[in-house]
């Protein structure tokens, strides 16, 4: 694996190696977020197949472009993966331009933001080893679980750490080599609002998980419809969601979105801007 030197501007890696737990959508989320905090932000879709964060940043333009409002659309850029079986020669070239174009990126903007696909590939294994920042979002669920570890059936303990924790355990041993350290977030999406007994075994997981691998847990999305909604039109709950924006009335779903996502991106702690609700237009303290 190729390791470049860190780049001057941030990189924050979304990443998890199952499909449907909110990675393009937190991947825009803080995309849109950096920008209105007045930084420069770049973006990069390493899922070629899906284009689900690609798709997402056009439908942005689109609907920026139809509803005749300026959105904060960051510079974008689809890594395509090469098809079949690859060459290691293949795979070295391919390496090589994604480390130059992050480099690049990262020397002319503030923050890159890079969105992987669900699945074991050698430029997502870069990727992480490139993290400043790397944020799993994960369900809330023994199902979704799995794939940072297994649990004991009878006590529910974990029992052992899985393939992906490996390879972000491989990325960070090679960053901390070079005397730079990865910040790796867990996020807990879908979360109910209710207590449960799968919430509450779940919690006591991740957090016996997080002393062994060295990540801070953070409370995610709860599952609402509105974050699907946004899809089409490539908005987000950080946008100023008034009529004219929505092509629609706001509703108090939307308002709630808009709290989750701040509470949500505060946590995560992306700088000063998000802790004091600049990037919003208002003071947290007077919300």
């Amino acid at each position: 694996m190729i390791l470049e030197k860190s780049p001057r501007g941030r990189v924050i890696v979304v990443g998890n190696e199952k499909g449907g737990s909110g990675k393009s959508t937190v991947a825009i989320h803080i995309a849109v977020a950096l920008m209105k905090a007045g930084q420069s932000v770049a973006t990069i879709d390493l899922d070629s197949r899906q284009r689900t964060f690609t798709r997402y940043v056009e439908n942005r333009r689109a609907w920026a472009k139809h509803v005749a409002r300026n959105l904060e659309t960051p510079d974008h850029y689809c890594i395509e993966q090469k098809a079949g079986y690859p060459t290691a020669d293949d795979e070295a070239a391919e390496c090589r331009a994604l480390a130059e174009t992050v480099e690049t990126l990262a020397n002319n903007h503030g923050v890159v933001v890079i969105d992987t696909p669900g699945h074991n590939h050698y430029l997502v294994r870069l990727a992480h080893s490139m993290a400043d920042t790397l944020i799993t979002p994960l369900n809330d669920s023994f199902v979704d679980f799995d794939v940072l570890g297994a649990v004991d059936p009878e006590t529910l303990s974990v029992a052992s750490i899985s393939h992906y924790s490996r390879i972000v355990e491989e990325a960070r041993r090679q960053r901390q080599l070079d005397k730079r350290d990865t910040d790796w977030i867990v996020l807990r999406n879908r979360l109910s609002t209710l207590g449960s007994r799968n919430k509450r075994f779940v919690g006591q997981a991740l957090e016996e998980l997080s002393q062994k691998l060295d990540f801070r847990c953070v409370d995610g999305l709860a599952e609402r419809v509105i974050f699907r909604e946004f899809y089409p039109r490539g908005l987000t709950a950080v946008d100023d969601l008034d009529e004219a924006t929505l092509g629609t009335r706001p509703t108090m779903s939307h308002v709630t979105a808009r709290l989750e996502m701040e509470n949500l991106l505060s946590a995560v702690s992306l700088g000063a801007a998000v802790a004091n609700g600049e990037m919003f237009g208002h003071d947290r303290d007077a919300a």
